[in-house]
């Protein structure tokens, strides 16, 4: 009977006990929750900014990378057009009006072909318009820019015209992939051709340049995460949650695939 009653009172000052510390844990534990909920927010704050600040940063790069490409075609065709211009109408003898009225037409043709230059160097001093009239648009201008060069055999597979979904913020952050690629090339790769495939599958956006150039070792230039701006390039993908993937070896060129969900 006394064993019973002892039970008895053990239960019931186990379930006190019990009773007592469930407002304590319960307490405990909103804490903790309201706690990791705040550091969360703050987290996603940060990377917010974080990704804001590449943004800007990215925006800065793209429009130094229009100026350089605006002074570049001033200097080396614009420049040039109007030189030839100036030349033609100086040597013109107006007594031979033969003569006189051929350079006059040819005079008229090169201020023509100038001023169109000069249209298209406007439209790329919008570089938000760019990104504005779809990522496709803004793909074909900066290719074409690089055909302009006449330096490589290009190769154009672009299927982001048709696409009508947008995502600026990515937009842009592509384009920037997109040059810093072009300038590797340029700089590292002495290749006389690129290839460019562009394509939407399955809300997945792939972008892939081949060149035909010497090469380099992949995993070297990873470890050393500097050369080549390689660095930039996979930090930008990982900030859009994409893959990027680089194939090379010595003397047999290179492939950059890049995998981005989109939008």
């Amino acid at each position: 009977m006394q064993s019973e009653a002892t039970q008895i009172i053990f239960l019931v000052a186990v379930a006190t006990l019990i009773f007592l510390l469930m407002p304590l844990f319960l307490i405990l534990y909103v804490r903790s929750y309201m706690r990791d909920k705040k550091q969360h927010i703050v987290e996603k704050q940060h990377m917010q900014e974080r990704f804001d600040a590449e943004i800007l940063k990215t925006l800065v790069e793209v429009q130094d990378q229009t100026m350089q490409t605006i002074a570049t075609e001033l200097h080396d065709n614009v420049g040039q057009l109007l030189s030839l211009t100036t030349l033609t109408l100086n040597s013109i003898n107006i007594e031979n009006t033969e003569k006189a009225s051929k350079k006059i037409e040819n005079s008229l043709s090169l201020v023509n072909k100038s001023i169109k230059e000069l249209r298209e160097l406007a439209k790329l001093l919008h570089g938000e318009q760019l990104i504005e009239n779809g990522l496709g648009h803004a793909i074909d201008q900066e290719i074409s820019w690089l055909n302009k060069a006449g330096t490589y055999e290009i190769t154009v597979n672009n299927h982001l015209n048709e696409l009508s979904a947008t995502a600026p913020d990515k937009d842009l952050i592509i384009l920037r992939l997109l040059q810093e690629i072009i300038n590797n090339i340029i700089k590292h790769a002495q290749a006389t051709s690129i290839q460019f495939d562009t394509y939407f599958q399955n809300e997945v956006l792939f972008l892939q340049v081949k060149d035909n150039g010497i090469g380099f070792n992949v995993e070297e230039a990873n470890a050393r995460k500097s050369g080549m701006g390689l660095n930039s390039i996979h930090k930008r993908v990982e900030m859009i949650n994409g893959k990027i993937e680089i194939s090379s070896s010595a003397n047999s060129g290179t492939t950059t695939l890049i995998e981005i969900p989109y939008p």
